[in-house]
């Protein structure tokens, strides 16, 4: 007889279990922001959460609309790259903090060959996920050789390049200003292509291939992830070193590879910004950029998926652009960055959230099991 294959519960999968968890991170923590708004200046609570929510929407033409869609798009790219370099190294059992480092040298790199040598796009993206892949191979030598904690080496790794990265873009700036050259002018050919988005988004000229580049990597990373002998490799390394040793594996060389590819994907991350011309490198910048950590965020918001990542990048770049439209009169100019980051702290929540439904649902089931056992045997002393 074949036997039927027993349907999971839909509050028992996992991909829901995420995306109610993450649903209700997002909602306590706009209603906290509403609170901590009504406290500053209750006149204008209401319209200040609505407006940090409408981002774009809060011009009236589809036109404009449009174009400011195109431009929170543009950052959302590089979130997406952040965000599937953490879950990458996570699924290994790998935390890895360095991303904001790894950001940075990518966007060292793309915009020395850009600005310094001169190289159309294609080189100069090479370039970066080259320059990614290489400090995030550093750190994964430190954990595999002399079992050094990645988060510490990450750290200390991050500070480094930002100054290191400093240092190699101060010849191609501008003299009156600490901003590298514009690239549009500087190097046209290192610009990313926009193949026809720019038209769809009313002519926004930052509008490039890098939106679905981001997708096509998120697609990517999930098929080695699930569906490949590697994938499976780096993730029974990352669950127990010690047994995948023992298979066979190699864990040490996994360990590398996963640091550099985790690497590699937030050095991509930071050339799809640079290379669209949409900013400028300071070289007197004096902390990393936020992307690499909202990364973090962006990773657990998506509930450690791939896809899922996708959305949750694009809601944290939607929000964080929406607070930039606050009245300014009402409220300071930080304010969109109080909400975004207490809807951020609340992502670290998300595995909270799946622990306590399955805990209820575990309850629950008990007590079932337990009434249907009392009424079997009540009904067999009635025979």
């Amino acid at each position: 007889m074949n036997q039927e294959k027993v349907k999971t519960p839909l509050l028992r999968r996992s991909g829901f279990q995420s995306l109610i968890a993450s649903l209700l991170c997002i909602i306590i923590g706009l209603l906290i922001g509403y609170i901590v708004l009504l406290i500053i200046n209750p006149a204008g609570a209401g319209e200040a959460i609505t407006t940090i929510i409408k981002n774009f929407f809060t011009y009236n033409k589809p036109k404009t609309q449009l174009k400011y869609l195109g431009s929170t798009l543009v950052k959302t790219a590089p979130l997406i790259m952040c965000s599937l370099s953490v879950l990458f190294a996570y699924k290994a059992g790998l935390f890895n903090i360095g991303v904001a480092g790894q950001y940075v040298v990518g966007a060292g790199a793309s915009l020395y060959f850009a600005l310094g040598l001169g190289m159309p796009w294609y080189v100069c993206l090479i370039a970066a996920i080259i320059a990614g892949a290489l400090l995030g191979a550093i750190s994964g030598l430190l954990k595999a050789l002399c079992n050094v904690n990645e988060v510490i080496s990450c750290i200390m790794l991050n500070w480094i390049s930002l100054y290191l990265v400093n240092i190699l873009l101060t010849p191609v700036k501008e003299p009156t200003s600490p901003y590298t050259f514009v690239l549009s002018s500087a190097n046209p050919d290192a610009v990313l292509p926009s193949m026809g988005l720019d038209s769809l988004f009313n002519n926004n000229q930052y509008v490039t291939i890098a939106i679905p580049l981001s997708i096509l990597v998120a697609v990517l990373v999930w098929v080695v992830l699930e569906k490949t002998k590697l994938g499976y490799e780096l993730k029974a390394t990352g669950f127990n070193k010690n047994a995948a040793k023992y298979c066979g594996m190699k864990e040490k060389k996994n360990l590398v590879l996963t640091m550099a590819i985790s690497g590699g994907l937030a050095g991509m991350g930071a050339a799809l910004l640079f290379l669209t011309g949409f900013e400028q490198w300071s070289c007197t910048q004096s902390a990393v950029p936020a992307t690499g950590f909202n990364g973090i965020s962006a990773a657990f918001l998506g509930g450690l998926n791939p896809i899922g990542a996708i959305f949750s990048s694009f809601f944290i770049q939607h929000i964080t652009v929406g607070g930039a439209y606050v009245d300014k009169t009402m409220y300071s100019a930080q304010i969109s960055d109080l909400i975004s980051s207490l809807i951020i702290y609340l992502c670290g929540f998300v595995f909270f959230f799946k622990y306590a439904l399955n805990k209820r649902l575990d309850q629950r089931d008990e007590k079932k099991a337990a009434l249907k056992a009392a009424d079997t045997e009540e009904g067999g002393e009635n025979k």
